[in-house]
């Protein structure tokens, strides 16, 4: 069974790799994240990374591929660390953002219900406190 920072970790990982723009993971060199985040009406993209699929605004042809193709390299990337995918069941990034308040929060939720939301700025994403609309933490 794998530890629920093991989980976190991953979504880190991932969700850094397409903030960054040059997607490693998966080979692709030339998506913007944040292009698409301006982009948006709604000034939010969801991506569901066990689902493959993209939310909160219309998303070019070219983001929904990279999108799929880090769905896909999922499996391996939890299998590097040993880690069965079952162990999760929800996976998500939430992409917002102009310049330098840009960033990403990334939803776990492991089999046993346990979760977490982890916000994230900058490029590498560098941990922030998330706060409620009261202030809290």
């Amino acid at each position: 069974m794998a530890k629920f920072g093991e989980l976190r970790a991953i979504g880190h990982n991932i969700a850094d790799s397409m903030a960054s723009g040059m997607g490693f993971m998966i080979g692709v060199y030339t998506m913007n994240v944040y292009a698409e985040v301006a982009a948006a009406p709604e000034g939010y993209i969801d991506v569901d990374f066990l689902t493959g699929r993209v939310s909160g605004g219309s998303v070019t042809k070219s983001f929904m591929d990279a999108v799929k193709k880090y769905q896909l390299e999922l499996p391996c990337l939890c299998q590097r660390h040993g880690i069965e995918m079952a162990n999760f069941r929800k996976l998500t990034v939430w992409f917002s953002g102009y310049g330098v308040l840009r960033g990403f929060s990334v939803t776990t939720v492991d089999h046993q219900s346990r979760s977490s939301t982890d916000g994230f700025r900058g490029s590498p994403g560098k941990r922030v406190k998330i706060l409620d609309h009261l202030g809290r933490v």
